[in-house]
C-alpha cells in the first residue's frame, strides 16, 4: 500500500492538490524507462515513441531491476512520485527478446498490463526517414484499420490502451494547421473458425505506421492531401496480458456529474450555428386583453349613458339626470 503524505507547507499542499482527482483531468503523462538488460533496437523504439509524445513525458536513463508481471509495485511508486499515469518499459531477454511493456494505472495502482515483442526485421526508426517531423505538442490523428478493433474483445482493450497513450491533451477546438501527422494501427483479420471456437490460434499482431500530412495546391478551394511516411515503423506481437479487475475497471470508468451535459428541451441549433428556442404559452383569453386607450373615446360626466335592454326586446338609452 502506498502511504499518504500530509503537506508540511503551502508549497507541498499546492503540489498535492494538483494530483487530486478532477472532473476534467490533466493531460496524462508517460514514464519511459528500461530494465537491467535492453537491446539497442528496443531502446531506439523507446526513444522514438518518447519523441512523439513530448512534452507530456518523463524518461529515466538508469537501469531498473523491475519485472512488471511479477511485481509492479516499483512502477506504482514511480507513478505516484512523478505523477504519471502511463508507463512504457523496455527490456530484452533470451526468452522474450525486444520487449515493450505498456502499463496503465488508476489512482497510481496498476490497472492493466500489455506486453509486446518488437519485430527486428521490419523495424525502421525515425532517423531512417529523411523528412520533416511534426512539431512538439501536436495532437496526432489515430486511424484504426481492421474489423477486429470493434469485434474482438482483446483488440477492443488494445484500442482503449492506444487511445489513452497517443491522444494527448483534451481540447475544445482543433486548428486545421495543427493536424500534421497520422498514426495508423492495423490489425489483421482473425479466422472465423478460430474466433468462434475460442482457440488460441496465432499470436495477435499490430502494425504501427506514422505518416505526415502534406497539403498541396490543387487549383481548387480545398487543397490536395497526401501522406508521407515519417516513421517509426513497428510490427508488434502481443505477449502476456494482465486484465484489469472488475471493481477497479468500474471505478475507473465513472464520470463526474458535472462533465455530463444534460440535453435542453426545445433548444436547437441551425445550420449557421445560431441557437433557437421554442416557448410554449397557455391558451389566451382575448376578452381580457387590454387594448389601447384613446382620449376621444372617454365618456363625459354630463352625458354619461348606460345601456338597458332585454334579450328579445329593443334596446333603449336612458339618460341619467344630473344631480342638482
Amino acid at each position: 500500500m502506498l502511504r499518504t503524505v500530509k503537506p508540511r507547507n503551502a508549497r507541498s499542499k499546492r503540489a498535492l492538490e494538483k494530483r487530486e482527482p478532477k472532473a476534467i483531468e490533466n493531460p496524462k503523462k508517460t514514464l519511459f524507462l528500461r530494465g537491467t538488460s535492453a537491446s539497442e533496437l528496443v531502446q531506439t523504439a523507446l526513444n522514438d515513441i518518447h519523441s512523439l509524445k513530448k512534452p507530456f513525458t518523463l524518461k529515466f536513463t538508469k537501469k531498473n531491476a523491475i519485472h512488471p508481471f511479477e511485481d509492479s509495485t516499483p512502477l506504482e511508486f514511480f507513478s505516484q512520485k512523478n505523477d504519471t499515469s502511463l508507463v512504457l518499459f523496455a527490456s530484452h531477454s533470451k526468452k522474450r527478446p525486444h520487449n515493450l511493456t505498456f502499463l496503465r494505472t488508476f489512482s497510481h495502482r496498476t490497472l492493466d498490463i500489455f506486453e509486446f515483442s518488437l519485430d527486428p526485421n521490419t523495424f525502421l526508426p525515425l532517423s531512417a526517414f529523411k523528412n520533416q517531423k511534426p512539431a512538439i505538442g501536436m495532437k496526432p490523428m489515430l486511424l484504426f484499420c481492421g474489423a477486429p478493433w470493434d469485434s474482438n474483445p482483446r483488440f477492443q482493450a488494445l484500442k482503449s490502451l492506444f487511445m489513452d497513450f497517443f491522444k494527448g491533451p483534451t481540447v475544445d477546438r482543433v486548428d486545421v494547421e495543427g493536424l500534421q501527422y497520422i498514426i495508423q494501427l492495423s490489425a489483421p483479420e482473425i479466422p472465423a473458425q478460430t474466433e468462434a471456437a475460442g482457440q488460441a490460434g496465432p499470436a495477435l499482431k499490430i502494425h504501427i505506421r506514422a505518416y505526415l500530412v502534406r497539403s498541396l495546391h490543387s487549383g481548387q478551394k480545398l487543397p490536395r492531401i497526401e501522406l508521407e511516411e515519417m516513421g517509426p515503423r513497428m510490427d508488434l506481437t502481443l505477449g502476456r496480458v494482465r486484465e484489469p479487475e472488475d471493481e477497479m475497471w468500474k471505478e475507473a470508468m465513472k464520470k463526474a456529474k458535472k462533465v455530463e451535459l444534460r440535453t435542453k428541451k426545445n433548444v436547437t441549433m441551425d445550420i449557421m450555428g445560431d441557437k433557437l428556442g421554442r416557448i410554449h404559452t397557455g391558451k389566451q383569453d382575448l376578452s381580457k386583453l387590454q387594448s389601447r386607450k384613446m382620449k376621444g373615446l372617454k365618456r363625459g360626466k354630463e352625458d354619461d349613458e348606460t345601456v338597458v335592454g332585454e334579450e328579445e326586446g329593443p334596446v333603449e338609452k336612458v339618460k341619467r339626470a344630473r344631480r342638482e
